[in-house]
């Protein structure tokens, strides 16, 4: 959803919509799926703030639509998802960026996640 909002600039709400009624195979899940991407969307710019102040050699204008939105995702988690553990969070991301992103984006968002938990004080 957060990839679909970013490449076609809809709004959070239809792109929420449009996942559940043509994309989504089961709606397991969806409660949390929703919270994640109206929070991610919420408090973008702050997100986005955090992933500049760690990605130095990198600008978020720049990464591809695939890291950058999980790197959002994963971020939102650690911030505002207390009772998932850090490691939790970090494997889930380098999961979806394994599947979806190109073949350095693992170790890409790995290392970006990593800055953000280690500042955000998330053991």
């Amino acid at each position: 959803m957060l990839f679909e909002i970013d490449a076609a600039n809809l709004s959070h709400e239809a792109a929420i919509a449009d996942y559940w009624e043509h994309l989504a195979s089961s709606h397991e899940g969806r409660e949390f799926a929703d919270t994640l991407v109206r929070g991610v969307c919420r408090d973008l710019e702050r997100i986005d703030g955090i992933i500049r102040g760690v990605s130095r050699n990198w600008r978020i204008e720049r990464m591809g639509r695939v890291d950058r939105n999980v790197i959002r995702l994963a971020t939102f988690e650690l911030e505002h998802m207390h009772d998932i553990p850090r490691r939790v969070t970090l494997n889930e991301a380098v999961e979806l960026a394994k599947r979806y992103g190109s073949e350095q984006s693992a170790a890409f968002v790995n290392g970006v996640l990593d800055r953000i938990a280690s500042d955000l004080g998330k053991d």
